[in-house]
């Protein structure tokens, strides 16, 4: 079995675009009904926090396993990741297991990749301008997959620690070229901007600020940390919300989240193959809350495991 350390995970060298591209390989395997994942299982060992066992096979990209992931929003205070587990492959003939690595990188990177490739069916393609609200490793990684995809020209990002967002803009500046500016207020990185992306922790009685009239007509918002920094009348003004998937979206509703979050009209699959409309006018507010499901994990997780073979990354261990 090979073992792959985070770093491993990284040193494969996976490219962001490389993601996105296989994540809408996979979201048309979804929606032809070629793929499995039953709603993931948790346990919450505190307040907000989470370990969920998340299953999916891909047969047509011969991936299928298991994430064991947690995340609990104490750890940022601890000097520890919010997100961090353990991801398996397993061979899809034997059902021996391939691989066990690390997930925080996947976790992340296929997260960025989801909220692009929603944009590239939400969004309007002339989009230039973005919001980061919360700037943390999901604010890195869905700045980075969306700069793949527009010609994005002036970042704003606000956090609720000011050091956090400062050295955020300094870091991604350099890495994407871009102007990416810290605001000091939560309206300053929304108004008027054309695609939003929330990604601070998610919680299940969240107390949201952003506020109805805030994202602008035409504007497209990814809401990774569910509806944690919208307000119910901020929702009610985006004409279509799209989910990667349904059946989660509902599981999620019956657990006590999204009570007050207006239903999905589309799936990301649906966009993919055209089977729903995603962006009409230039007008329209359209929004993503995507869950962050099993498929994409293993989606990526198969080529990194490929790629690992090929260039001889990582550690072969007996079972």
């Amino acid at each position: 079995m090979l073992y792959l350390s985070r770093r491993d995970v990284e040193k494969v060298g996976l490219s962001m675009k490389e993601i996105i591209d296989t994540l809408e390989e996979m979201f048309r395997e979804k929606a032809a009904g070629r793929t499995e994942m039953p709603p993931k299982p948790g346990i919450h060992p505190k307040t907000d926090s989470f370990i969920h066992a998340m299953p999916a096979q891909i047969p047509a990209l011969k991936a299928a396993g298991m994430k064991w992931v947690s995340g609990f929003p104490g750890n940022l205070d601890k000097g520890l990741p919010y997100i961090s587990g353990l991801l398996i492959l397993n061979d899809t003939d034997s059902g021996l297991p391939l691989a066990v690595m690390d997930c925080t990188w996947i976790t992340a990177m296929r997260t960025g990749a989801a909220t692009a490739l929603s944009a590239k069916y939400l969004a309007r393609p002339d989009s230039k301008t973005c919001g980061i609200l919360a700037c943390g490793v999901q604010g890195r990684s869905n700045l980075e997959a969306l700069a793949c995809l527009f010609e994005l020209e002036t970042v704003k990002a606000f956090d609720i620690r000011p050091d956090v967002a400062r050295k955020f803009c300094e870091e991604m500046s350099e890495q994407l070229d871009l102007d990416v500016l810290p605001v000091c207020r939560p309206e300053e990185a929304v108004v008027g901007l054309d695609i939003v992306v929330t990604s601070g922790p998610i919680l299940k009685k969240p107390t949201p600020v952003i506020e109805s009239g805030w994202l602008k007509a035409g504007g497209f918002a990814s809401a990774v940390d569910f509806d944690s920094y919208w307000t119910p009348a901020s929702m009610l003004e985006v004409e279509k919300l799209a989910t990667d998937d349904l059946e989660q979206m509902e599981y999620y509703r019956r657990e006590g989240y999204f009570q007050r979050t207006p239903k999905a009209y589309a799936e990301l699959a649906d966009l993919v193959v055209g089977r729903k409309e995603g962006r009409k006018t230039p007008f329209e507010r359209t929004m993503a809350i995507n869950l962050g499901i099993a498929l994409e994990d293993m989606a990526t997780a198969s080529r990194i495991y490929d790629r690992a073979l090929r260039g001889g990354v990582g550690e072969e261990l007996e079972l």
